[in-house]
């Protein structure tokens, strides 16, 4: 089914024609007998036309206690939550930021399973970031978002976007998917190329050297 967010009428459309929006979560940690939920959100924007535009961040009310081994991560504590929207009731935040983008993530499962939410949002089409380091850069040992913008000179540029940030902060993490995503994109010549490109990239590589090891 055609999304109602993205404009599936167009047959054929570029990297540089498109609007990038990446969200990260952050989320309480999995515990014995429940579900994990989200405790923030992070929405930042970027195209090849416009640069690196409009950002969005938020802690969520969460009906569960932060575990000690996800705050060891994150460093969010349950009293940080205090006052906090719920996700559903930032649909028109987060309808407004990602609607008509394509969407990114790195190791998109998890930001697509907390997006569940928002019954048939439409979101999409969708870009792993994960997914495209490994097809550029198969031999990496360690593909995590940390290692990959530090091999490729990209963290310091991060953190003098976002001082007051680190990594596994929700701002943080979207902003650096999509540093990343600029960085292929120029490393590899991809603005002209098909989205599709983005959206479907060549991890055979990667697997076969998963295999032989």
């Amino acid at each position: 089914m055609d999304s109602p967010l993205w404009p599936c009428c167009v047959p054929f459309v570029l990297v540089r024609d498109c609007r990038f929006a990446a969200i990260d979560f952050e989320s309480a940690g999995a515990a014995r007998g429940r579900t994990d939920v989200p405790v923030q959100v992070g929405v930042a924007a970027w195209s090849t036309a416009e640069g690196h535009g409009e950002q969005f961040v938020s802690y969520l009310a969460a009906n569960a206690k932060i575990t000690w081994s996800a705050r060891k991560v994150h460093g969010i504590r349950d009293e940080d939550l205090a006052g906090a929207p719920t996700l559903l009731s930032l649909w028109p935040e987060i309808r407004n930021r990602l609607g008509g983008s394509v969407v990114v993530a790195h190791g998109k499962g998890t930001e697509k399973r907390f997006l569940r939410t928002f019954p048939g949002h439409g979101f999409g089409p969708w870009v792993d970031t994960l997914l495209l380091a490994r097809a550029a850069w198969p031999d990496l040992a360690d593909h995590s978002l940390s290692s990959l913008c530090t091999v490729r000179g990209l963290a310091d540029r991060i953190q003098a976007a976002l001082p007051d940030r680190r990594w596994h902060d929700a701002l943080f993490d979207a902003l650096a998917s999509l540093v990343l995503l600029e960085d292929l994109v120029k490393e590899f010549d991809l603005s002209a190329r098909p989205l599709d490109w983005l959206v479907q990239p060549d991890i055979s590589a990667w697997r076969g050297q998963r295999r032989a090891g």
